[in-house]
This record gives structure tokens, sequence and C-alpha cells, in this order.
């Protein structure tokens, strides 16, 4: 990742007249993306899932203005977009919709903003399943805001969400943006979906290193795909409603009433329901057994969140599936399963850490060959949520 020496060095040549105004002025935010261990396509149907933010991230390095001008320029791309904090207007399908996005829904709360001249830098892989959107979104939130951090942690979360939701056009859940808003170093993090209730579970790195494999097939989330799935929660919940249960959302479904039901539920929408009513149960349980230090019982509950995410919420690919049958067959992976809302991506794996090295080779070397792509390994660390970075 690019050091904050380096990115005040950038901005400096990029908006020379903006930091000679005020050279002591320079601040980075840092904003990490998050992989989720389990818990897919559980969000935003009032469930449960268990995220880390990881040490893959987004910075901002920025120096704000005394005029109502965002303008921001991507160091991968050197492409400069901007807006008007008082005319923000429509999306425009770019990734500056995600800070304009940011910038409306803290105007909602009335956050004091002020425009700024920035750059961004990133290790995070855009499109790939690791939530580069909602680190942008967060670490946004932290650059417009005169007060820093604007909101309480849970207040940033739902901003994240409100832009992507309502300027995006992505109906996502909460999980990406809490990630990114409350990571702890080391640990995952359980959310209740509904209550907002959560709790730390450590994670035993010394026994299973975290690593995440970027299939290099993009996706789109903004795509019809994604929200056509929640479109199919939503009928499956109405037609149980019509069948004379009391449910709010599929949060409120057991196996038991789907069985029962089975004959009245639209055949895809069932198979939806399926996925989302087990994969809740599944969470709760992979938290048990990592508090137990059952890791062959988290391997069993991944493979099994893998299947069901293929077969019954059919969001996994062929590279995603290539990826977790390569890593099932290699000797010291305890899980390998699909992360993030598919159509590409990435998966997350536990492996032993004397087995990394094997695992690297397994994926590099049998993946090309399979699906004519070169995948990427990136081992990951927990790390804590969004924040600025110390001033050298």
């Amino acid at each position: 990742m690019t050091g904050s020496g380096a990115l005040r060095a950038s901005l400096a040549e990029l908006e020379p007249e903006a930091v000679h105004a005020a050279p002591d002025g320079v601040v980075v935010v840092r904003s990490p993306g998050r992989v989720n261990l389990i818990g897919e396509h559980t969000d935003y149907n009032d469930g449960f899932v268990l995220p880390a933010a990881i040490d893959l991230e987004i910075r901002i390095c920025f120096v704000a203005t005394d005029d109502r001008r965002v303008e921001l320029t991507r160091l991968d791309t050197d492409e400069r977009l901007g807006f008007e904090l008082d005319a923000i207007g429509s999306p425009r399908e770019e990734w500056i919709d995600y800070v304009a996005g940011v910038a409306q829904a803290l105007a909602e709360r009335d956050v004091q903003m002020r425009g700024l001249r920035g750059v961004i830098a990133s290790d995070l892989p855009i499109s790939s399943g690791l939530s580069s959107s909602a680190a942008l979104e967060l670490g946004a939130a932290w650059a417009l805001a005169v007060e820093r951090p604007p909101l309480e942690p849970m207040e940033m979360a739902l901003v994240g969400q409100r832009a992507e939701n309502s300027h995006v056009g992505v109906r996502s859940g909460l999980m990406d943006q809490f990630a990114v808003a409350f990571g702890e170093r080391g640990a995952a993090l359980l959310l209740d979906c509904r209550s907002r209730e959560h709790e730390t579970v450590p994670l035993p790195l010394e026994r299973a290193r975290l690593v995440v494999c970027d299939s290099q097939a993009p996706r789109e989330l903004a795509n019809s795909a994604y929200n056509e799935r929640r479109e199919q929660c939503e009928l499956a919940v109405a037609q149980l409603r019509a069948a004379g249960e009391v449910v709010d959302s599929l949060r409120d479904v057991d196996m038991l009433m789907l069985d029962r039901h089975a004959a009245r539920l639209d055949p895809v929408a069932r198979a939806r329901a399926h996925h989302v009513v087990a994969e809740n149960e599944r969470v709760l349980a992979t938290v048990a057994a990592l508090r137990q230090g059952d890791l062959a019982a988290v391997g069993r509950l991944f493979a099994e969140s893998h299947a069901s995410l293929r077969d019954l919420y059919q969001v996994s690919s062929a590279e995603l599936d290539a990826l977790v049958e390569i890593a099932q067959a290699t000797p010291g992976v305890i899980g390998a399963r699909m992360t993030g809302a598919g159509f590409g991506g990435c998966t997350v794996n536990l492996v032993e850490p004397d087995a990394l090295e094997r695992f690297t080779e397994a994926i590099t070397g049998e993946y090309p060959g399979r699906t004519g792509r070169e995948a990427t390994v990136y081992p990951v660390t927990p790390v804590n949520g969004v924040g600025l970075l110390p001033t050298p």
C-alpha cells in the first residue's frame, strides 16, 4: 500500500494550490476492505453475518478547501472526478457516485461538510467481492465531514448503506459498511442485521491463516442479478404471509415452515429462502465452532455454505467453484467457500500456516488450466476499522 508520505507528495503535485493554502491540513484516511467468513445474502434478510475488516484498503489523502467543491483523483488511473456539495445531481455510473451518495446521506443527517481536493490509492481489488465500495463510502464520510468521526460507527455504516441503496441503486444490506466501521484487529464480527447487536469473535490465527483468492472474474453488483435475488426472497416472504404465516422477513422462517408450505411457494423463491434459512444457522454454528476451537466443524460449514450458494442461491461461478475445489483437495486447507455477493469475485479460505505455500502453489498452478484466468492469492489479517493515519 502507498505510504502516507508518498500520498502527500502525490497530492502536492496534483493540487499544489490547495496544499500551499493549507500545508498543515493534509489528512490521510485509511478504510479497509472486508471479507465475510460466512453468512452470504443473509444481511438484507435480517439475518446473521460474520465479516472481518482486512488489511487490503483504500487510502484518501486530502486537504479541505473553503469552497463546496469535491475533487478526487484515482492514482491508479489518473481519473479525476468531482461534484458540488450543494448540487450533487443524479448518479453518473462512475466511482464518484459512492462519494456523492455519502455526501447526500450525510447532508440528510445535517452533518457539516466542506469541499476538498484529494487523491485515492488502493491495494483493494475492485469488483472482487471485498467491499471496495463500502471502503470508499466510509473513507469518504471521514474525509467530507468537518468533525471526525462525523457520527457513531453504526450511524456511519448506515450512511454508507444509504448511499449505496439510494444513490448508486444497489439494494445491499448493512454488512459491508458495518465491517468497515467496526473492524477489530485479529477478530471477526458477528452481526445480527435485525437488531444490529454485534459481538467480537476472536480468530485462531495461530492455527488458521485467513486467505483470500481473487478469481479475476469481475462482477457488477448494480446489475439485475443481485437485486433479483432480493426480490425472490421478498416473494417467498409474501407467499408465506399469504399462506397465513406471520413473517416480516426470512429471519422469521425455519425449515419446518418452508416444508409445510412447499407446494405454495414459487420453486425458485423457495430455493432462495432455503439457502437463507440454513445459512443463518450456519453462521451461529460457525461462531460456536470457532469459540470451541473446532476448526474441522468450521471447514464443514464452509463447504455446506458454498454448495448452497452454488446450487440453491445460484450466485457462484465456474471460476469460484474451481477455486473452492482446488482448495478442498489441498492438504492443510481447513475450509473454502465463495465470499461476497458472487457472480465472480473471491473465495475465503482458512489454511494451516505451514500449508500456505502449498495452497498458493496449488491455486496458481491449477486454476489457469481450468479457467483460462490467473488467480491472485492474498493472505490477509483482520484489522481495525476506518480511521485516520497518524501525521508523520
